[in-house]
Parts: C-alpha cells; structure tokens; sequence
C-alpha cells in the first residue's frame, strides 16, 4: 500500500522576543492510502502545528515530508490541488448559503458552473443538508456548519482530507453524524488525517493512531495495539488517608505489573483483575486501610496515554 503522507524530522520552532518554542519536534510519520488516520492528544500538543505544515499552511522550520506524492518544500501549488482541509474555526461564510458556498468552491478549483452546482448537489445530499441548503450559513446549527465545512474540503474530490478537532463542540447527535461522514469517505477511499483530543473518536474512528505530547510521537499503533501494550486489567483504587501507604504496600506484590499515584487514586496494571483483586482486599485490610473505591477496567486509550506521559489525556483535554 502506497503512503500518503511520509515525514522525516518535521519540526516547527516559534520564535518571541523572550524565548524559543518547539512546538513540533523532529516528527516521523508515514500515512497509508486509504486510511483513517489520527494524531491524538492534549491542547496544544503539536497537533495543529503538524496539521497545518502538512497542508501547506506554515512551513516547517526543519524536516522533510511527501504529502500526496509531493515535496512539501518544493511542490506546495500541488498538493493543495490534491488536498482538502477543514480547519477548528471553518470556512463557511454566514451571509451566503450552503449551496451558494460549495458552488463558488468548486468553481475556485476550475470547475464549469454546471459542474460546480452538480457537484454542491451531489454534496447536500450525501451529507444530509437538504433542509438547509439554501439558508444562510449564520442561520445553521454547530452539526449543520460542521457538515458544510467537510463539504467545502470535498468539493474537489480530494485524495486526502485534513480535519483539524471535526467535532469540538458538538453535541452527541452532531458528533455521530459527522463521524458516519468519515467512514463513508474512508470507504469511498479518501484518505483522512485528523485531530482529536476525544479518546473516543480516535478509538471508534482510526485505523491508526500516533499520540502526540509536547510536540514529540510518544506512541504509535493502531488503537488495540496500543491498548495491547498496556498488558493485562487496570485496577483502580482510593483507600481512607494516606493513599502513598496503599501504594508502597501493593506496588511489589507479584501479581502487579506496574504501580503509580494518579489524581489521587492508586492505579494498578495487574495481569488478571479479577484474581488480584481478592489479594488486594485482604492486604489493604491487614494492614488497617479502609477501601473507599476500587474499579476494573480493561486498557483504554488514556492508559496508553497514562502510562507515555505520566498524565491523564481526560484530565489534560478537560
């Protein structure tokens, strides 16, 4: 399978007058055709700053990548041809309508004004916005907008689409929408790269995911084999007082992998969870710690995340 997007050491360095900030550094990524893929993690982790240099936005400050067969330092002209790009605040103008909008995108991409109303019918349809088509963009709802801005980024049939955060801010109804947009483009073949600091949009939508922090990689895969890394259950656990008491005395047991303090609960990585948790009672209660809550749950995302960092990806995106 071809790549659509290959990256070696792309970085992005910001400059002010007080200091100097990487906000990407040296990122490796390799993007297959046809795929979902997704750059998963915090505010400002680098996310965007990744996104918009691949989309011939900003340009990188070291590093090389290809994006749609293209260098990105010699052949911008050319990958915009062969992009879309939906970006967190959108494109729609609030004073035209949809159809209005789509039409005058694709006549901007060289297409006859016949072609241009066939393809912004085409597009209303697929993306259920007949209802709305020819009101103003400012009379739309979040969902509404959400779907006209993917709309705009599809005009030109692109073979690959950007979408930087495509469902902040909406509501579940909205959210699932646009998620079955997504999918019916991946089964279209479009290949999708896109942003999300959501655990469960990365997770019900990526073939692939790489998270990033602080502008570096820290894990790549797709989401059951990052989640694979995280072996065995998670336990979770809060004990009355002193929770670094609980701590030293389960973190050496056998049957616990890995052990660590997470706002303010005690966290176990543990081979099978429900054969450690009777141990884990009888020891808390030999040692006269009284259990306030204890959970089991399989790995997740934020685990992956978690166990990277050193951080909740729940508590950073809150």
């Amino acid at each position: 399978m071809a790549a659509t997007i290959e990256t070696h050491g792309l970085r992005r360095v910001f400059k002010t007058r007080k200091r100097v900030v990487e906000a990407v550094v040296g990122v490796d990524l390799t993007v297959q055709s046809g795929e979902i893929f997704g750059f998963l993690g915090p505010n400002g982790a680098g996310k965007t700053t990744t996104l918009r240099m691949l989309a011939t936005l900003m340009p990188p400050s070291g590093g090389s990548a290809r994006v749609a067969g293209c260098d990105l330092s010699t052949q911008p002209d050319k990958i915009r041809e062969r992009i879309g790009y939906v970006g967190q605040a959108g494109g729609a103008d609030r004073e035209i309508t949809g159809r209005r909008e789509l039409v005058f995108q694709g006549r901007l991409y060289g297409m006859s004004r016949k072609q241009a109303e066939a393809r912004a019918a085409e597009l209303i349809t697929m993306l259920e916005l007949e209802s709305c088509a020819d009101r103003q963009g400012k009379t739309y709802s979040g969902g509404q907008k959400r779907r006209l801005d993917i709309g705009l980024g599809l005009v030109h049939d692109p073979q690959l689409l950007f979408l930087d955060e495509p469902t902040t801010g909406l509501d579940p109804q909205s959210r699932a929408r646009v998620w079955d947009e997504v999918r019916r483009m991946h089964d279209r073949g479009t290949t999708v790269f896109l942003t999300t600091h959501y655990l469960d949009e990365a997770d019900a939508l990526c073939d692939r995911i790489a998270i990033i922090d602080y502008g570096k990689i820290v894990a790549e895969g797709t989401p059951e084999e990052l989640k694979r890394a995280v072996s065995g259950d998670v336990v979770t656990l809060t004990v009355s007082g002193d929770q670094q008491r609980a701590l030293d005395l389960l973190k050496d047991q056998p049957f616990v992998r890995e052990a660590k303090l997470d706002e303010g609960s005690v966290l176990l990585y543990v081979d099978r969870g429900e054969v450690a948790m009777p141990d884990i009672l009888r020891l808390l209660d030999g040692a006269g710690l009284t259990l306030q809550t204890i959970g089991l749950h399989r790995p997740s995302l934020d685990d992956v995340f978690l166990r990277q960092t050193g951080r909740s990806l729940r508590e950073t995106a809150s």
